[in-house]
């Protein structure tokens, strides 16, 4: 009987996360082209590993069109000057991309099928709007397979509040504030430099650098985002103060056997331990992360309170609050988010699961006692993901 063999998180970066559309930095900078930095800065900082050692390159995009369609994973390793030997795919699981493209890949060492794999993603939201040139087939709605919310995440957001009334907007607003201070925070000292990679980018005004989080709003304060407008339903709870922005940003991980970690003379910050992906009613996908996260501890065999550090993706507060709801977490609990999330970076779909376990691999090599990490999130048509990983 086959044995399956361990996979190791190396490495992992990402861009500034930046405004989506005409105002943003990325605005006149391919989706693929993003993507290519960041693979030939993840091969710098590895510089042990030859390129002909990667085995594939994984790549996640939302809305698979225009400068991140095709195979995006070969056309980013083309692109990047890897060896034309090197094979590459896309995928998609919407906000759950990069997760997904990290357990392709890591399926793929498990299997003995590769070595060293490159995942990611990469989502332009000025160029490709969520839902542009998507074709919802009628009978979702006209069989009533799905409420039609579900085609709106804010509209979503909202029915979280209406499920779970005891998840007031005055705690969604102040969750919100206390992720842009602690972001704030992780850029003075040194967090994000560690994994943010600086790019130069063409804009109106000519060229310049793109190096910082363009939604970082380090003075917000819970009378700064009170009275803003309820854009999806009148007299609501989903803001523009306590949800993410749409954004533009790109991110990479390197994957490695153990055997290929030590033959290259990489070093491992991290061990999958387990991963799940679970369904929920698409209409309330917020709640997708406690059905996973639940899922994935059984796998592994532990419980919550062994678990040293959560990075939960922030569309919306509101989702972030159902989670702790269903899991026993308080929102204030220091091991959740701890360098901040979305809601003051962005969330730029497909790109946001490398984000997670970059920070997981933060918090984790910070806490000398720490041993477990969760990275989880919501998925857009009622989907949850959450990956367990153990510090090397």
């Amino acid at each position: 009987m086959r044995e399956l063999r361990e996979v190791y998180y190396v490495d992992g970066v990402r861009s500034a996360f930046g405004r989506a559309g005409p105002k943003g930095i990325f605005w006149r900078t391919r989706a693929d082209d993003m993507a290519v930095k960041l693979v030939r800065e993840l091969l710098r900082r590895n510089g042990s590993l030859p390129p002909e050692r990667i085995d594939d390159v994984v790549f996640a995009a939302t809305a698979q069109v225009g400068d991140q369609g095709l195979t995006l994973g070969r056309d980013v390793a083309l692109l990047a000057g890897l060896p034309r030997t090197v094979p590459g795919f896309a995928v998609d699981r919407m906000c759950a991309g990069a997760l997904t493209a990290i357990t392709a890949g890591a399926g793929e060492i498990a299997m003995g099928a590769a070595d060293v794999i490159l995942a990611g993603g990469v989502e332009h939201m000025g160029r490709h709007p969520m839902l542009e040139d998507v074709d919802y087939n009628p009978r979702f709605v006209a069989e009533r397979l799905i409420d039609p919310s579900a085609a709106t995440m804010g509209q979503t957001a909202e029915n979280l509040h209406d499920r779970f009334p005891q998840l007031t907007k005055d705690e969604a607003d102040a969750y919100a504030v206390r992720s842009h201070h602690r972001l704030a925070e992780a850029w003075r000292n040194g967090v994000m430099r560690e994994t943010v990679v600086p790019m130069a980018v063409h804009t109106d005004s000519g060229w310049r650098e793109a190096d910082g989080d363009e939604f970082l709003r380090p003075g917000t304060s819970l009378g700064a985002i009170r009275d803003l407008p309820t854009p999806f339903r009148a007299g609501g709870r989903v803001t523009a103060g306590n949800s993410a922005g749409l954004t533009d940003g790109a991110t990479v991980s390197l994957l490695a056997s153990g055997r290929a970690a030590e033959d290259l003379g990489l070093e491992p910050k991290l061990r999958l331990v387990s991963f799940s992906f679970a369904g929920v009613e698409p209409e309330l996908m917020g709640i997708g992360p406690v059905p996973a996260t639940r899922r994935v501890l059984e796998q592994a065999g532990l419980t919550l309170d062994e678990v040293d550090a959560f990075e939960l993706n922030e569309p919306f507060a509101v989702q972030v609050l159902t989670w702790c709801d269903g899991m026993g977490v308080s929102p204030d609990d220091e091991r959740l988010n701890p360098y901040g999330g979305a809601i003051a970076c962005g969330h730029p779909l497909a790109a946001t699961g490398v984000r997670l376990v970059a920070q997981i691999a933060y918090a984790l090599r910070e806490r000398p006692s720490a041993r477990y990490g969760l990275t989880a999130l919501c998925v857009g048509m009622g989907m949850g993901a959450a990956l367990l990983w153990e510090r090397v």
